[in-house]
């Protein structure tokens, strides 16, 4: 089973951030975080690499549901998305698996919740660049 589900573009980087954002936002997910790896990187140990995004994302109802069966299931929050420029010069965005994530905690209560985290980053992801 893979950790993360994906889906590779011929479009526009920040375009695709943006789809992204828009189509996460759609599904009831807000951004709580944006990090910029290519800048945060070149600006502390001056290292060059493609273009890549980690988007924070987090839907707060199932949060809130998923954080009543499992009280510290914070450390695995918020769920990311990542945005990078592939070698090709494609753009790929990838999530993690919130079921293969939630199956650390040992707690199979979490299994409903994370399949339905997993349908809507999913969708998000097979409706870009449509």
């Amino acid at each position: 089973m893979s950790y993360y589900i994906a889906k590779t573009l011929d479009q526009d980087f920040d375009a695709t951030v943006r789809e992204v954002t828009e189509r996460l936002k759609e599904r009831g997910f807000g951004v709580l975080t944006d990090i910029d790896v290519q800048a945060t990187l070149k600006a502390k140990i001056g290292a060059e690499m493609p273009k890549y995004r980690i988007l924070g994302a987090c839907n707060p109802r199932l949060a809130h549901q998923a954080l009543q069966s499992e009280t510290r299931l914070g450390v695995l929050l918020p769920c990311n998305v990542i945005v990078r420029e592939t070698a090709e010069h494609r753009v790929e965005v990838a999530s993690v698996d919130p079921v293969t994530s939630l199956e650390r905690t040992g707690n199979e209560s979490l299994r409903e919740t994370a399949e339905k985290v997993r349908g809507e980053l999913a969708a998000v992801i097979e409706a870009l660049g449509r």
